[in-house]
């Protein structure tokens, strides 16, 4: 096996600057879009920014990434700062700058999140993983759009929703069924689980099998696991569901849900994302 460094792991690569709760990072190509780092990888380097620093308390619990801007190739700067913590739960304002046509730094991404110590108590869930073929016996997909090159970093079989091969117009169920982990296989962790929650194309593309203009203003994955249970999932694919909810007035929302090959729910998860016609 390659002892090179996981292309994941490049990207989330952060380096301490000095200044409490500073770090600064470089985008990567690896998991371009269409103009800028691919959603998915910032909200992943956000986490790795909460996890570095020194005063975290225990495990990411929930985290909302607001994308105000599209980040572009070069330096980039995020600030964490644990606000307020409490015995078990600790509260964090994250911001990432990069700098623009000027020289000065700029706002592009905004977060707040949550970690905590979790105990164990009852447990049960009301989202059971819904019954598909096992991963083998899927087909791998291709990725759905050549040009970006962080479809390239996922391993996606499709159960069903897939893009549809033709923009037709055609109004159709905005649901999406996949089997998804990382390419080349990385064992699971945080960081990697809030990538892989917003690893789904635009819902509008499937509803109105129409490729229009779309993006993610804001994502908030909610964790439902623990480090224990992320180490057992370990390079296996992950069950990924996503279905849009309404769409209207340039707008639409979509939940998803992630489950490890054994049926345990990991994240959930809700954005919103605009569209255009």
């Amino acid at each position: 096996m390659s002892t090179d460094i996981h292309p994941f792991d490049r990207a989330i690569a952060l380096v301490a600057t000095g200044v409490p709760g500073r770090y600064q990072g470089q985008a990567s190509r690896d998991y371009w879009n269409m103009v800028g780092p691919y959603g998915g990888i910032t909200a992943a380097a956000l986490v790795q920014a909460m996890q570095q620093h020194p005063q975290c308390l225990g495990d990411p619990v929930s985290i909302t990434v607001n994308y105000a801007a599209a980040m572009g190739a070069g330096a980039f700067e995020i600030d964490a700062d644990p606000v307020r913590t409490n015995r078990s739960t600790q509260h964090w304002l994250l911001t990432v700058r990069q700098a623009g046509e000027d020289g000065s730094l700029q706002v592009v991404t905004t977060a707040t999140a949550v970690t905590a110590v979790r105990r164990q108590t009852w447990s049960a869930t009301d989202a059971p993983m819904p019954e598909v073929l096992p991963a083998a016996e899927v087909q791998r997909a291709p990725a759905l759009v050549d040009a970006v090159q962080w479809l390239k970093r996922y391993e996606m079989r499709f159960v069903d929703g897939i893009l549809p091969a033709h923009s037709d117009g055609a109004e159709r169920d905005s649901c999406t069924r996949l089997w998804v982990r990382d390419n080349p296989p990385r064992p699971l962790d945080f960081a990697s689980l809030a990538a892989v929650a917003d690893v789904f194309y635009p819902r509008v593309w499937l509803r109105r099998a129409a490729r229009v203009p779309a993006g993610t203003v804001s994502i908030t994955v909610y964790f439902h696991t623990g480090r224990d249970e992320l180490a057992a999932a370990g390079e296996a694919p992950l069950l990924a569901q996503a279905r849009g909810q309404e769409f209207r007035n340039g707008f639409f929302d979509q939940t998803a849900q992630l489950w490890s090959d054994s049926g345990l729910m990991l994240a959930t998860s809700h954005q919103i994302v605009y569209y255009k016609e």
